[in-house]
């Protein structure tokens, strides 16, 4: 098993989009790339902890490759927004790959570019370096969108990520999964 680290603004509707691939063995959600230790949500909303919300995945990669993890993750968030994603605005919400090694930070950083040079995306602010520590979100905020389907901002938000996923990623996704 291999674990890769992301954050695309709430953690809910990425840990929601990334349970759904085959390989992707679990989805923790937590708090990466701040200055406080152990913070809680209530403080890294606050946006004083420089903490982001990420998705820490254990995946195998005989199953899902980490160009595949980047390949969804950089579809379904802006990875043009600086500090923040949809309704959710705040450093706590960057777009941020932590990089569990060098060559996921050597992979993270060229598919970037290359989603740039293809013309895909305009100035992606994507925050490419590695991981320090990763933080467990506390346990209400774990596998939320399941849940929660009917939560009114997994409904407008984690539901629509999902959709895409299962329709762009039709390959990748475990077939075994509930609708939402």
């Amino acid at each position: 098993m291999e674990r890769a680290t992301f954050g695309g603004g709430c953690f809910w509707c990425v840990e929601a989009a990334m349970e759904q691939l085959e390989g992707v063995e679990s989805v923790t959600s937590g708090y990466a790339g701040g200055d406080t230790e152990d913070p809680t949500y209530r403080e890294v909303c606050s946006g004083r902890t420089g903490h982001a919300e990420v998705v820490q995945l254990e995946y195998d990669p005989d199953r899902i490759a980490y160009e595949d993890l980047l390949e969804v993750f950089f579809t379904i968030h802006d990875p043009t927004q600086l500090n923040r994603q949809g309704p959710d605005v705040g450093s706590q919400y960057r777009s941020a790959v932590y990089a569990h090694d060098d060559a996921q930070l050597e992979t993270a950083e060229a598919f970037a570019e290359e989603l740039e040079n293809e013309g895909l995306y305009d100035g992606i602010v994507t925050d490419i370096e590695p991981l320090e520590t990763f933080y467990k979100a506390e346990e209400k905020h774990q596998n939320y969108f399941e849940k929660n389907p009917n939560d009114a901002y997994c409904t407008m938000h984690a539901a629509p990520k999902v959709e895409k996923v299962r329709e762009k990623f039709t390959d990748s996704v475990e077939s075994e999964q509930p609708s939402p």
